[in-house]
């Protein structure tokens, strides 16, 4: 759709072969009554209060994406998605894991204290006699005095002893009520814990503290895109046949009920997924047919968890945010909206490779069971407050099959040109093809890169 809307700004015509009822693909937003139907035949239909709603695919976006200016263009009113809440939780478990295993901590309890610790080992390091490289005694004093306050450390003795950026035991009140500083955790505990590993989740620039959101589901964008282009989509038509014509041009061969019709145009940009790409009748080239069929392109799973009371605002105080941890389940995400309301939606689980492969086996059921038995041991309300869920798995989505590409290094300068160059008048478009995957952004920033080759192509013609 992003690829019909840019060439109908340059006066080129378009025709959108989906597949499905409803254009989108992964931007999808599963809402109360909505009925899910795997390739498997395994069904679920959503139990879901109104006005919520779950998002399977993407789900957030941050600052710098190109996703936020189609937002502004298309006129989709966005809402800050909470990415980091240093009031939500690490949990980490195994005989590895030290005295911390099976306990969970807040996150900024965590990060206070390894920080502070680290702050403290610095400081010991500037002595000057033990440093290779001279510093001035003034240069000693503003590292000191810098360390100090990164690290809360203790003025006098330079040592890091806990600080009130970690949170209280007692929290401070009214009248001579000061509050009353948690004890921090040993530096070998929270090291043997591993809690390390996950700060980088919330430092990247594609994960920065504050990302953003559609109002009302991540569907509001793919439906924008349908309002513009929407009289140029061509649905239930599923492509069997992409070809070249002797004379130039593209012929798609496709299904439509039943039947199968045929397709010409000048052009044919395809942003088919790999895990069915290859599988079609194509008269590419055997390079791009092998590029195809190394695509990294793996599965996903998530699922989201109905519950009677929003319990991690009511009982823990975490509005927004994700939970990590290194069980199974990896990741717990609370709902960036709705705050203060009755119910709401928690994904229970995010996960991918491997362990999305093992739970996409699964049957719906032993996959609600399999993130109720693990997500309580970071949340014991879990099964009192539970009501319903839907457990989406991508690989097993009609139409899509798998969800997200990212290719290594070795692919970049071998297999991926093969992709994003295409073959005579057919281009791949997707964020699978391009730079940003797993991301929107990499959708829309492939389909501007292939509109500009046909452009280009054009008006050299």
């Amino acid at each position: 759709m992003c690829a019909a809307y840019e060439l109908e700004k340059l006066g080129i015509d378009s025709v959108i072969l989906e597949p499905a009822a409803t254009a989108g693909g992964r931007c999808m937003t599963i809402r109360g009554g909505d009925k899910i139907v795997e390739t498997t035949g395994a069904t679920q239909t959503c139990e879901f209060d109104k006005g919520q709603y779950f998002n399977p695919g993407p789900s957030r976006f941050p600052q710098w994406h190109i996703t936020m200016d189609y937002c502004r263009e298309l006129g989709v009113e966005i809402q800050p998605f909470v990415n980091l809440n240093e009031n939500a939780f690490y949990y980490t478990e195994g005989e590895d894991r030290g005295p911390l295993s099976g306990k969970r901590v807040r996150i900024r309890e965590a990060k206070t204290d390894l920080r502070g610790y680290t702050a403290e080992l610095l400081s010991k390091a500037i002595d000057p006699e033990a440093l290779d490289a001279p510093m001035t005694a003034e240069d000693v004093e503003k590292l000191q005095d810098y360390l100090t306050y990164e690290g809360g450390l203790n003025r006098r003795s330079k040592k890091y002893e806990g600080h009130a950026r970690r949170g209280y035991d007692s929290w401070p009140g009214g009248g001579f009520d000061e509050g009353k500083l948690a004890n921090p955790y040993a530096l070998q505990d929270l090291i043997q814990a591993g809690y390390g590993n996950y700060f980088h989740r919330a430092n990247e620039v594609e994960y920065m503290s504050q990302m953003f959101t559609p109002v009302g589901g991540m569907d509001k964008i793919a439906k924008a895109f349908e309002a513009k282009v929407g009289s140029k989509i061509i649905y239930g038509a599923k492509a069997v046949e992409i070809r070249h014509r002797s004379e130039g041009g593209s012929r798609i061969v496709y299904e439509q009920d039943g039947q199968k019709k045929e397709m010409l145009g000048d052009y044919c940009i395809c942003t088919i997924p790999p895990t069915i790409l290859r599988k079609l009748q194509t008269d590419f080239p055997f390079q791009m047919k092998a590029a195809l069929n190394v695509v990294p392109f793996q599965n996903s799973g998530k699922i989201g968890l109905q519950f009677k009371r929003r319990f991690w605002e009511e009982d823990d105080s975490v509005y927004g945010g994700i939970s990590w941890n290194n069980l199974p389940i990896g990741e717990q995400w609370y709902p960036s909206n709705g705050f203060f309301g009755k119910k709401g939606i928690m994904i229970g689980y995010y996960i991918f490779g491997p362990i999305s492969d093992q739970v996409g086996r699964m049957s719906p059921q032993e996959r609600i069971e399999f993130a109720l038995s693990h997500g309580e041991k970071v949340h014991p309300q879990y099964r009192e407050e539970f009501e319903n869920a839907i457990a989406f798995n991508w690989a097993t989505t009609p139409h899509i099959e798998g969800c997200l590409a990212h290719f290594p290094k070795a692919m970049i300068k071998t297999f991926y040109p093969l992709l994003i160059n295409g073959d005579k008048e057919t281009y791949v478009a997707a964020s699978w093809a391009s730079h940003v995957g797993g991301w929107q952004a990499g959708a829309f920033e492939a389909a501007r890169f292939t509109v500009k080759k046909i452009y280009d192509r054009v008006t050299a013609a």
